[in-house]
């Protein structure tokens, strides 16, 4: 037996026997202070419920190496037996040979990756855990282990511009590594760590010379998911609260570094600048209104017996996150609130909102939901209810506005215009790239040493720091940030250089963004701003991009604003109707109640059934639109109206029930709650359907709108509609057929 392995068993031993002393001494207390049995029950409960979770997790990780190290649809199969027939394995476009490639290369690889934690990852890694009041971490070991990273597929764009290639690969990693740390001097290491997400590759800018390329940019979209587990002495830490700590820290490390807008770029050719590689080029800005939410899951139970939530939301693009305010026993939340999204790339990216009710010790789940930003830019301007996913129960309600951006500075006052009438002081009228290229000749704090000098740069509230360059006066930090400015007449930008050893400041300067806007394209590249102290020609060098924000579809959301009331005509009714709906596209169709049943009824498989003009049997107003990225068909029941009663005076018990065509099953069967002693109902509710993409033209919508009895409930109107004859994203009103059957 060697020193090693002795030494890990004496660890092994230790972590056991302060586990179980903290486990008796917890006992021997409750004994003691003569406690209920309540402190009994409980802690067993938690742990019970802990260890199920463990084992949950555990299980998935098993499974997802085995998928990683092996043939996925075999994997699958051999888990879950026979599939039913609407689980398709859909045709991507494999790279195995990548797979084979990366084999060759992964022990050389380790030796990267252990330079990678120590320079990068190591320093994020370390400011992250020091705002939990954990210091002194340093890695020390980093091996990947003899597993290489896998690659499930790659996705080639073709539509991009000429000068560059983008891919998104999946990226799995389930591999043996072995990770060991310190912290506050404990020796700690991490096993089972394991990472799944899409990264995207830009080759940029193309060559006409060798090596053809001149940079590359690699990226996660969204945040992956990361999974592992603490060894040795930190296993200690391995516990509710810490546990949730040490994850958070290691996933916004990795989000500083490669998730969007954060990029990971290296240079291959000299003839390119860093510049060119670095500065990020957003496409525009999604501003987010998340104004409510309803019918909530009750997760707390208070003294009375009475449920409730403390519900808040959590809106995430990207490393991008914000936070609204929690509304205490409530599970009708309205926040109110309103936040903005750089997007740098307008595909692939998610909008994904979270729900939680807050609690002294861990919050608890509500449910979430993910919109593909994509479909937000087509739209341009949207208003939709969304299900929450995971949940039992839950809707929440979003309007997105998508902003581009222009350098025109004559659309600054459309901007500020903008935030006046929505009544926004703290909304942003463009935002300001902002590349740090370097400094020369710097001040010495000590005359026997030279600085580690970084730049913090501050906008308004925000501020951000490059990182620090060790022993010189002369630094090259090659970094970019972009801030959101309120209004470009009036704001300065604040740049501060300190040393990085001692905290002191070495030099200040202030600079007033109302001076870019006589400037060729709103910008000033490679300017050369003298400083106050330092030696002879000490100069600190940066480039400045200011983009105004212009929205094509603020007028259009004035009048779908809350506040607006829409005259009761029929036309008018049917507009009101949409304001309240989830807009999918600006140029979504609108018709008034008459010229609907004109343009559609040949759109019902039942149309061929020859109504008599004097019957009715009413209207239901829907959206429809296909997610492509999730495969899935989305609607939404806003509304039905125009129901024919023989009794004027008689109310009815009314719900809508949909079936995708052919082959009706209960998996394609999905229907709203019922509205209780109405003539008209207003549903907005929203139903997803998983339909491949090269079969939604053959697939057809029944939606029937039923009254519910004690006995057999009876259909009130129907129609089908054949989805290839649809133009989606659809928003519109359809005519009720007959009677057709029983439900």
């Amino acid at each position: 037996m060697t020193l090693r392995d002795t030494s890990g068993k004496f660890e092994n031993i230790s972590v056991k026997f302060i586990k179980k002393l903290i486990f008796y001494s917890l006992i021997y207390l409750i004994g003691y202070l003569n406690c209920s049995l309540t402190w009994l029950f409980v802690p067993a409960l938690l742990s019970t419920l802990s260890e199920q979770y463990k084992n949950r997790q555990r299980r998935k990780r098993y499974f997802s190496k085995e998928a990683a190290l092996g043939n996925e649809k075999e994997v699958i199969l051999e888990h879950f037996g026979e599939l039913p027939s609407w689980v398709v394995f859909p045709d991507v476009e494999r790279a195995e040979w990548v797979n084979k490639i990366a084999k060759q290369f992964w022990p050389f690889v380790n030796y990267y990756a252990r330079d990678l934690a120590k320079n990068y990852v190591e320093i994020k890694l370390k400011k992250n855990l020091e705002k939990y009041g954990l210091k002194g971490f340093h890695f020390e070991r980093v091996i990947l282990g003899s597993t290489p990273c896998r690659t499930g597929g790659v996705v080639v764009y073709d539509n991009v511009s000429r000068e560059e290639v983008i891919m998104d690969v999946d990226i799995s990693y389930a591999g043996d590594c072995d990770i060991k740390f310190r912290l506050r001097g404990l020796l700690g290491g991490i096993k089972n760590f394991q990472l799944y997400g899409k990264l995207r590759i830009v080759l940029k800018p193309l060559l006409r010379h060798f090596p053809l390329v001149g940079g590359i940019q690699v990226f996660f979209l969204n945040n992956p998911d990361i999974e592992f587990e603490l060894d040795g002495i930190a296993g200690i830490l391995d516990v509710p609260g810490i546990n949730e700590s040490l994850r958070k820290c290691v996933c916004d490390t990795v989000s500083s570094l490669m998730v969007l807008p954060n990029k990971f770029p290296i240079k291959f050719s000299k003839e390119i600048s860093s510049e060119q590689l670095n500065t990020p080029n957003p496409a525009g800005v999604l501003r987010v209104h998340c104004i409510e939410s309803r019918d909530l899951v009750k997760k707390d139970i208070t003294f009375t017996g009475k449920s409730k939530s403390d519900p808040y939301a959590v809106l995430v693009v990207g490393d991008q996150s914000f936070k609204t305010e929690t509304i205490p026993a409530d599970i009708n939340p309205k926040w109110d609130y309103w936040c903005e999204f750089v997007i740098l790339e307008s595909t692939g990216q998610e909008l994904v909102i979270s729900v939680w009710d807050e609690d002294p010790t861990d919050d608890e789940f509500l449910g979430r939901v993910a919109v593909d930003v994509a479909t937000l830019i087509k739209s341009g301007l949207s208003d939709m209810w969304l299900m929450l996913e995971d949940v039992k129960h839950g809707d929440i309600h979003l309007r997105t506005s998508w902003l581009t951006l222009t350098t025109d500075y004559d659309n600054l006052k459309g901007a500020l215009y903008e935030s006046q009438q929505l009544q926004l002081s703290h909304m942003s009228s463009a935002l300001l790239i902002v590349y740090i290229d370097s400094a020369t000749n710097l001040k010495q704090v000590r005359a026997s040493t030279k600085p580690d000098p970084y730049v913090q740069l501050q906008l308004g509230r925000q501020i951000k720091t490059t990182h620090s360059v060790m022993r010189t006066v002369s630094p090259v930090w090659e970094d970019s940030f972009i801030f959101m400015v309120s209004n470009p007449d009036s704001d300065y930008l604040n740049l501060k250089i300190f040393d990085a050893k001692t905290d002191a400041e070495l030099n200040e300067i202030s600079f007033n963004l109302s001076s870019l806007c006589d400037k060729e394209n709103l910008e000033i590249e490679q300017e050369k701003l003298r400083l106050e102290y330092g030696r002879n020609e000490c100069r600190l060098i940066l480039s400045l991009h200011l983009k105004i924000f212009n929205n094509e579809h603020f007028e259009e959301y004035l009048e779908k604003r809350p506040s607006s009331r829409l005259s009761s005509s029929s036309e008018c009714t049917v507009e009101k109707e949409h304001s309240d709906s989830e807009s999918m596209s600006s140029d979504s169709t609108k018709y008034s109640s008459h010229s609907t049943r004109r343009s559609h009824s040949s759109l019902r498989s039942s149309g061929s059934i020859n109504r008599m003009s004097q019957e009715c049997f009413g209207d239901i107003n829907l959206t429809m639109r296909y997610s492509l990225q999730r495969q899935r068909l989305i609607v939404v029941i806003h509304r039905v109206s125009n129901l024919c009663f023989e009794d004027p005076t008689e109310y009815k018990d009314i719900y809508v029930k949909l079936y995708i065509l052919p082959g009706k099953c209960k998996a394609t069967k999905r229907k709203t709650k019922v509205l209780k002693n109405v003539r008209e109902a207003t549903f907005d509710k929203r139903f997803e359907f998983l339909v491949a993409q090269n079969e939604i033209n053959d697939k057809y919508l029944e939606i029937s709108v039923i009254e519910e009895k004690v006995i057999k409930n009876e259909i009130l109107g129907q129609v089908i509609v054949e989805l290839k004859e649809i133009s989606l994203p659809f928003t519109g009103t359809f005519e009720l057929g007959p009677r057709l059957r029983r439900d």
